[in-house]
Formats: C-alpha cells, structure tokens, sequence
C-alpha cells in the first residue's frame, strides 16, 4: 500500500479558498454519500449532540473514505478508548469540544498519538491500518504524522489561552465554539465583547501557526464572513438542517399552486 495522506490537510493546503465541510447527525449512511457527492472537503459525525453510536460512526467513516470525504469525529468528551476505536475505524481526525486550559489540550493530543508521542494503544488489524494488509510502519506513520486534533475552544478561558493551546504538540487546528462559549457569557454571538473573545482566539492560533475554524451557516455570506474573520476552515450547517430548510423550500413552492 502506498502512503497516505490526510485528506483534511489536503484541504487546508488550498490557496484559493476556505476548506468546506459540514456536521453530520443522522445515522443513515446515505447522508455521508450524498455530501460526499456534492464535493465537501470534510464532514465532522457529531457523537456529541446526536444519538450516534460508534458503530454508526464506524460505517459513516467508512462510507466516507471510500467517496472521497474526509472524516472527522467529535467525540463527546475526552475518552481514551473511545478515541482509540474512533481512529481504528478509520478516522482522520478527532474533534475535543470544551479544551480550556494546556493540560487538557496535552491531555488530548496524548490519547491521539502512538508512543512516543502518547498513549493510544496499536491495532493495526483494524480499518485504519488496512484490517491488517497495510506494513505497520505506515499505520504508526499515519497516525503520528496524518491524524489531527482539532480543539475546541469554547469558552472565555479558552479563547485567552488559545495561543498556548494551539502551540501543544499535536494540536493540529482550533475550532471556535461561538454557540456555547457567548452562552457561557451569557450573552448573543454578535455581541462586541464575544466578537472581541473570539477575535482574540483567531489571532492566538494564527499565532501558533494552527489553522483556526469555525461552524456557520449555508450561505456564501457566511462563508465569505468566516473568511473575512480569519477563518481557514468552516463548516455549512448539517445535514439535518439541510435536509430540513431545502424539505421547507420545497414545500413552500408547492404551496404557492392552488387550484384555478
């Protein structure tokens, strides 16, 4: 088998724009195909707010690698053996929410890494080492060097320390939670105190060299404003939603015929 890259970092690497993805929460593999078929560069499966089991995870990562998509996992809080069986599935990166302070982001990037980098445990009869055809080398390799970590930063503390966070070893990209972390404050997302949080954020990961994101609407506006704020990746709504407002379009235009 030859190397393999990560398509996630591929999609980062573009010049001419942001890398695309979106949130998937429904456990029909047909979603993670259909987003694949319309070209997105990454589809993160939410084990944090859906119902997901991981081996539903398992099979849309599956899906996922064979049509081209990469595929990310948020995991609902920092679990070593949920991290271990989410890579072995085949996973190209871990997504942590609520990563407030370094020990935690040094926490997350061990559980991530093979030894000598940190702590996850070898099972390269899995699908991510090839269930087993693929030279061990490679599965380490791969897992080392092609598998992120992407920290979220979701709360006034975070945002502080985001500099810090990002420059742990094995921190691969920042994704700004602006939902919980204005919630937390008690205030609106486009309050000027959050905007000034968050700014503070971006400009601490930039610092760090760490590629920073963020998760938005379905729109060209709010990809052309998560570009204008610094944002190198973002993510358009979720398949839920999409399915849901593009349900309401339909519907909607049927409704405007009535009978003569």
């Amino acid at each position: 088998m030859l190397p393999r890259s990560s398509m996630f970092k591929q999609a980062l690497a573009v010049s001419t724009g942001p890398a695309i993805g979106t949130w998937v929460k429904l456990p029909a593999m047909e979603s993670m195909e259909l987003i694949a078929h319309a070209g997105f560069d990454f589809a993160v499966i939410d084990l944090e707010h859906s119902a997901m089991s991981v081996e539903t995870a398992s099979r849309h990562i599956g899906v996922a690698l064979l049509a081209g998509v990469s595929p990310i996992v948020r995991i609902p809080a920092l679990d070593g053996g949920l991290v271990q069986r989410v890579l072995d599935a085949g996973a190209e990166g871990i997504m942590l929410p609520h990563v407030d302070t370094v020990a935690q982001a040094r926490d997350a990037a061990a559980a991530v890494r093979f030894a000598p980098l940190g702590t996850r445990g070898v099972g390269s009869t899995s699908r991510a080492g090839g269930w087993g055809a693929m030279p061990r080398s490679e599965y380490l390799r791969y897992g080392n060097e092609e598998v992120v970590l992407i920290a979220q930063i979701e709360s006034a503390a975070a945002a502080r320390s985001a500099e810090e966070i990002a420059s742990v070893d094995g921190v691969d990209a920042l994704l700004i939670g602006a939902a919980d972390l204005s919630t937390a404050e008690g205030r609106t997302e486009t309050d000027p105190e959050i905007v000034a949080i968050i700014e503070t954020a971006i400009r601490g990961g930039h610092a760090a060299g760490v590629p920073v994101g963020n998760a938005g609407g379905a729109s060209a506006a709010s990809v052309q404003a998560a570009v204008d704020a610094g944002y190198r990746f973002t993510m358009m709504s979720n398949d839920a939603s999409l399915l849901g407002a593009a349900a309401a379009s339909a519907l909607a235009a049927g409704r405007t015929v009535t009978y003569a």
